[in-house]
């Protein structure tokens, strides 16, 4: 198995970052080959151009996509960690799906339809939230978020979400609270490669 850990917040010692490092600890810890890609750390540049459609509608792919849809080729599993930022995931991460998921490499459009072109990989998915998850819960925002990212663009490429999970609270909980969403997230990972 070939695992993708995409990880999506511009601070190194938050606790995205923790989470993220807890993944890649267990991933490595089974013998699986894994990759991380730090899209703060690495300055992905998030903006799809006009020039990118260009080179698309040429038959081509700009370097630095080529080089992220590598990335995706090669994984079985991908892994995102990322906060909820105005009920979404941060701008870098979304300017990554619109740049690196494009029409051709993650899906097309046939007489029936759209078909996904990523069917057999598989996804986890672990968030972080300022707001309690009893509140998101009840209020339907992680229904309606997992129903955006699962479905609307994971599901459309035919990508399985195995696993995505919301960590409430995170700025206020105690470091005892904070430990056991990293045991949480250890056992999640154990179970899913």
């Amino acid at each position: 198995m070939n695992h993708l850990i995409i990880y999506a917040h511009p601070n190194p010692n938050s606790f995205n970052k923790a989470i993220a490092d807890t993944i890649e600890n267990v991933s490595n810890s089974k013998g699986i080959a894994t990759k991380f890609i730090d899209l703060y750390g690495e300055d992905f540049h998030p903006v799809l151009k006009g020039s990118d459609f260009e080179t698309f509608q040429t038959g081509s792919v700009p370097p630095d996509i080529k080089r992220e849809q590598n990335k995706i080729k090669w994984a079985d599993m991908i892994t995102f960690v990322y906060p909820i930022w105005w009920s979404g995931m941060p701008a870098i991460l979304k300017g990554y799906i619109d740049r690196v998921f494009s029409y051709g490499f993650a899906y097309e459009y046939t007489d029936n339809g759209s078909i996904g072109l990523l069917k057999g990989k598989k996804v986890m998915i672990f968030n972080t939230t300022g707001t309690p998850s009893e509140i998101y819960s009840k209020n339907g925002m992680h229904a309606s978020m997992k129903h955006i990212t699962d479905i609307g663009i994971l599901g459309f490429c035919e990508i399985e979400v195995v696993n995505h999970t919301f960590f409430g609270a995170v700025p206020i909980v105690d470091d005892k609270t904070r430990k056991g969403y990293l045991k949480e997230v250890e056992n999640i990972v154990s179970k899913n490669l």
